[in-house]
């Protein structure tokens, strides 16, 4: 029976690693996602900057067109100013003029206000494209490591599925079935050691009898407590009493 507790011993250390591996390989897209969601977030500020600037420069080229659409104004008001002889029409055209040009002057005022924004704007561009080019660089150096780690694992997972399934070949059919359901219920510890009477799974002391029968080793013992799979070695310091 110890020869079947050493197999198991060794399925189970497979066992664990091959779920060590298969954890990392879930962990591995979480991470490469935050890398690009990082790069698509400083891209975003990089485009929001740029549009930022497009705005702002239509909006200056909206203003450059009222102002010729109030120069033309003036020019057609003066006309009609120099045709009419009714000094009432040329007051009134006179005031419209005057509208014009005073419009004129409060457009130009918002105009020096854009291009001073736009100057701003374009400062921004610039710091958002340094950050937007180190957030890729960042992105793509964690990603190209994340994707050699990931292809390491693979090959690691590879390996050690297909030799455990050499090890699990074997162990006879029945015991193999109670080691899977164990593990697949308790997790990566089902075969513990038994060390001063106490099982090395739940830390429950055992039976007297349970403690002697897994000393004996002659059969498949498990814990009476939570059903793992017991087994012991000389340098458990195994106590027997009580």
């Amino acid at each position: 029976m110890r020869d079947v507790i050493e197999k198991l011993l060794v399925l189970q250390d497979r066992d664990r690693n091959i779920q060590r591996v298969r954890g990392e390989l879930l962990h591995i897209e979480p991470q490469r996602q935050v890398f690009q969601a990082k790069a698509a977030n400083t891209q975003a500020q990089l485009d929001a900057a740029k549009n930022r600037v497009k705005q702002l420069e239509s909006d200056r080229k909206n203003l450059e067109l009222e102002v010729e659409e109030k120069k033309g104004l003036i020019v057609k008001y003066a006309n009609q100013q120099f045709q009419t002889r009714k000094n009432e029409e040329y007051r009134a055209l006179a005031h419209e003029i005057d509208g014009c040009k005073a419009a004129i002057i409060k457009i130009e005022d918002q105009e020096i206000a854009l291009m001073e924004q736009a100057e701003a704007a374009q400062k921004d561009v610039a710091r958002a494209v340094q950050s937007a080019n180190e957030a890729r660089k960042i992105a793509e150096d964690q990603i190209a490591q994340l994707n050699l780690r990931e292809a390491n694992l693979q090959k690691e997972l590879a390996e050690l599925e297909t030799n455990r399934h050499d090890l699990a070949a074997a162990v006879n059919e029945g015991e193999r079935g109670r080691y899977e359901r164990l593990f697949r219920n308790k997790g990566e510890n089902v075969v513990v050691g038994v060390q001063h009477g106490v099982c090395g799974g739940c830390h429950m002391r055992l039976p007297p009898q349970l403690v002697v029968q897994c000393q004996a080793c002659k059969e498949l013992v498990t814990c009476s407590n939570c059903g793992r799979i017991l087994y012991y070695t000389r340098d458990m310091d195994l106590a027997v009493t009580e």
